[in-house]
């Protein structure tokens, strides 16, 4: 059917308690990475998924809204008899209030299976974690097999996530906690690893000496839809860069690990977080650029301002960001790191685009300048590397070249399905594996580059620049003053 993900470490009989469990994150994204870890026989222990509810939902409705859902998530041939059996692994456990008397229901269920790991997912807002770890240990459900997955946003500030942590904390130790981000799970972005620190041509040149500058790019082409009251908070800023933009900038910037696992690579990406360049008052202007979408159309459709998204007159939240950040160390000094998310943009697509400095000296001086390489890493809507190098166009005529692109397409190089990054980032939780996951210091680190950017904007009083829903963001822009973003051709799937 599919990719099996390999690790030496096995699967053991585990319960999987899901608090939010009628939500939608866990309908679209959770059950059905767990359905297809079964049915691909990679999880083949004793389990019993507990979904956990506020609400006295029915069970045939809920049963009947997962199973859709399942469905929709099933891209190969398979037994749709399978999803029956899957369902019926899966109990609905309601939990109105945060009590002993509520929590007996599940402790009853949980002490059925003592020998097992119990696998607490938090699939609630964040204000939630510190009453439902602080039952289950008062329940005495909680042991050292225990472990406990947090979602994002862990917090709006480097004050606020401490104090989640703080909560968290006094039930689960650190190494139980894995907080989830599930770029890291997807296959291009495990492929970075290697095709940095298993090609020696690419190694030998990761660094300031060869790289002129790297480009990371999330777009969005959705608007806030009904996160709107969590969005208005937050913005681009907090929602997209403080976690997936600075996760894939680790990846691209650390040094290599001593060994691929967790403490070694999560120490090395924190000190790729310690090393980014703090930003003041001057800084921000010059460095970054915050935007908010107007009305515009996308796809053809027209569609609403973020004001009228979220009914309100006014409101300052950056809906995009563009920021040239600097790591100050050793290997990449003054080479400029260019961040980049937005919703409403012209297309959805997520790629990090390394450029290569141009060669020393040019022997082809009547075509121009030469321009540099880049690896193109296009993490979706699908996901793809290509090699962009100087190629001679064929014929008579001298040495005329062009930019040809040399592609390693997932899709056409590799016949398998490949799991969603929840399948992975799930089976790692389940085999206490947590390299894709963030650590406290790590993420306090983040916080502290980001809370520099959000107070110097305050203190500069810096405003959004307006841009049309379905463009490329504002307009040009300090950030191209001295590169310019890489950008989708309008009718093609291909960079320029």
């Amino acid at each position: 059917m599919g990719q099996t993900l390999k690790t030496s470490k096995t699967i053991k009989p585990f319960n999987a308690v899901i608090f939010g469990g009628d939500g939608d994150l866990a309908l679209r994204k959770i059950y059905p990475a767990l359905f297809h870890r079964f049915v691909d026989n990679q999880i083949n222990c004793e389990f019993t998924i507990f979904a956990i509810t506020r609400s006295t939902k029915k069970h045939s409705e809920f049963y009947s809204t997962l199973g859709a859902f399942i469905e929709q998530s099933i891209d190969y041939e398979l037994d749709r008899n399978k999803i029956d059996i899957f369902l019926k692994k899966i109990e609905l456990v309601n939990i109105p209030t945060h009590s002993e008397v509520d929590y007996l229901p599940l402790k009853v269920e949980l002490e059925k299976t003592a020998t097992f790991q119990n696998i607490f997912y938090l699939s609630t807002p964040a204000d939630a974690f510190g009453d439902i770890s602080d039952m289950l240990k008062k329940c005495n459900l909680i042991n050292p097999k225990s472990k406990v997955v947090l979602e994002k946003p862990l917090g709006f500030s480097l004050a606020s996530s401490q104090a989640i942590h703080a909560k968290i904390s006094r039930s689960f130790s650190e190494n139980q906690i894995y907080r989830i981000d599930h770029y890291l799970g997807k296959e291009t972005v495990q492929n970075l690893m290697v095709l940095r620190f298993a090609n020696h041509l690419f190694e030998h040149s990761w660094s300031s000496d060869h790289i002129e500058c790297v480009q990371i790019t999330v777009a969005e082409s959705l608007g806030v839809e009904s996160r709107g009251d969590y969005y208005d908070h937050s913005g681009a800023l907090l929602d997209m860069v403080q976690n997936h933009l600075l996760q894939l900038l680790c990846l691209i910037a650390m040094e290599p690990p001593a060994k691929l696992e967790a403490d070694f690579v999560r120490n090395e990406k924190l000190k790729v977080l310690n090393s980014l360049r703090l930003m003041d008052e001057k800084s921000v202007v010059t460095d970054t650029v915050k935007g908010q979408y107007t009305r515009g159309k996308v796809f053809e459709n027209q569609v609403p301002s973020y004001l009228e998204d979220i009914g309100k007159y006014e409101s300052g939240t950056d809906t995009f960001v563009a920021i040239k950040a600097f790591i100050d160390n050793w290997r990449w000094k003054n080479t400029p790191f260019y961040l980049r998310t937005g919703k409403r943009m012209a297309k959805r697509y997520s790629e990090i685009v390394i450029h290569f400095k141009s060669v020393r000296h040019n022997l082809f001086p009547s075509q121009g300048e030469i321009p540099g390489n880049r690896l193109i890493m296009r993490l979706q809507p699908e996901e793809r590397i290509e090699l962009v190098q100087m190629t001679k166009l064929p014929g008579p005529g001298g040495y005329r070249y062009k930019p040809i692109s040399l592609k390693l397409d997932y899709m056409d190089s590799f016949h398998e399905r490949f799991p969603e990054a929840y399948e992975r980032l799930i089976i790692d939780v389940l085999r206490g594996d947590q390299t894709l996951f963030m650590r406290q210091d790590e993420l306090e680190a983040a916080w502290i580059w980001i809370e520099s950017i959000a107070d110097s904007w305050k203190k500069a009083e810096k405003k959004n620049v307006l841009y049309e829903a379905g463009s490329w963001g504002p307009g040009d822009s300090v950030m191209e003053k001295d590169h310019a973003w890489s950008k989708l051709r309008e009718n093609e799937d291909k960079e320029i």
